[in-house]
């Protein structure tokens, strides 16, 4: 089974993508690899972060990789928080600030239209390949769910009535973002 490291210190996101690659790759950490340091994230593009952590682990570790950044992109708020959702609140990287935050700057805001979008950079034998998921929704009004992590308890995605946080794992990775982004990195894969 083709081995893939998943260049993430998050452990929600290797989880979720552990659950989608289940069978099909053997998935990676950091840790597995010996990669205990923080990875940089310093570009102001979702795919420059991702292209920049993947690049790290390839260079540092000669491991196959791939490496995901992920923004929250609210249309009243110009596209914010955007490629600083995880520090949004400050770099402490709270969820439950992040979401306060969040809700107090579109208060009273009638446009609710967001949308989350992922980047992928795939470092297969050196050889670069970017995928991107993309989810349209609304932000609720107040926090409903307590499942998922990050802004799930208030992104409701386009034609549901459940934010992801209501969602069960499957139901959710079947639509998300993070989740259309990977089904474009596995039929690569299995492609290649």
């Amino acid at each position: 089974m083709q081995q893939l490291c998943f260049a993430t210190n998050n452990k929600h996101k290797l989880a979720e993508v552990s659950q989608m690659l289940e069978g099909k790759f053997q998935l990676l950490s950091l840790q597995d690899i010996g990669c205990h340091e923080e990875l940089p994230e310093e570009q102001d593009t979702l795919e420059g972060n991702s292209r920049q952590k993947a690049a790290y682990v390839w260079h540092n570790y000669k491991v196959n990789c791939f490496a995901d950044d992920t923004g929250l992109e609210v249309e009243a708020l110009n596209g914010a928080p955007g490629v600083y959702s995880a520090r949004y609140a400050g770099p402490q990287r709270s969820d439950v600030g992040n979401i306060n935050l969040l809700l107090q700057n579109l208060s009273g805001q009638i446009n609710r239209k967001a949308r989350f979008r992922t980047s992928i950079t795939l470092l297969l034998n050196g050889h670069e390949h970017q995928f991107e998921g993309i989810v349209k929704g609304t932000i609720a009004t107040v926090w409903q769910g307590n499942k998922g992590f990050g802004y799930d308890p208030v992104f409701m995605p386009e034609d549901y009535k459940q934010t992801f946080a209501e969602m069960s794992a499957d139901a959710k990775n079947a639509i998300s973002h993070r989740g259309r982004a990977m089904q474009q990195l596995v039929a690569f894969l299995q492609d290649s």
